[in-house]
């Protein structure tokens, strides 16, 4: 099976518009299980910071207990990494390397991305860094 990390701004995007690419992503994850999901704790952490932001909140229409339950749940369904692997791969935004960390570490084929610096890599080793719509049409 498939295994793929989600950057972020993937999964917000996902939550924000349910009929777009990154949503799509997310249904068949929770739905129909047609991927392995790769998180670590860091990028948990973005995601609810990220949910937080009153630019994001606008959009999604659910109160702060839905979303943690939410995130709970995306979490449950996830194959965690211990998050001990350290790249530096993202020179132009290093923050981002949290995604390159977490594929390496659980062995994942994908990132799934909209960040420019993430994509401008393209790959990493065995790792192919993608937009939305590709990682979409892949699966």
């Amino acid at each position: 099976m498939l295994r793929a990390v989600l950057d972020a701004n993937v999964i917000i995007s996902g939550l924000i518009q349910p009929k777009g690419a990154s949503g799509q992503i997310l249904r068949s994850l929770l739905q129909d299980n047609t991927f392995e999901l790769v998180i670590s704790s860091a990028i948990l952490a973005e995601v609810r910071r990220s949910l937080a932001y009153p630019k994001v909140r606008k959009y999604i229409k659910a109160s702060d207990a839905d979303l943690a339950l939410w995130v709970a749940s995306l979490e449950l369904v996830a194959q965690p990494v211990d998050g001990l692997v350290r790249i530096h791969a993202v020179a132009a935004d290093p923050d981002d390397d949290k995604y390159i960390e977490a594929a390496v570490e659980g062995r994942a084929q994908f990132v799934v991305s909209g960040d420019k610096h993430l994509l401008s890599l393209q790959s990493y080793g065995n790792v192919r860094i993608v937009t939305p719509r590709v990682f979409l049409a892949t699966l």
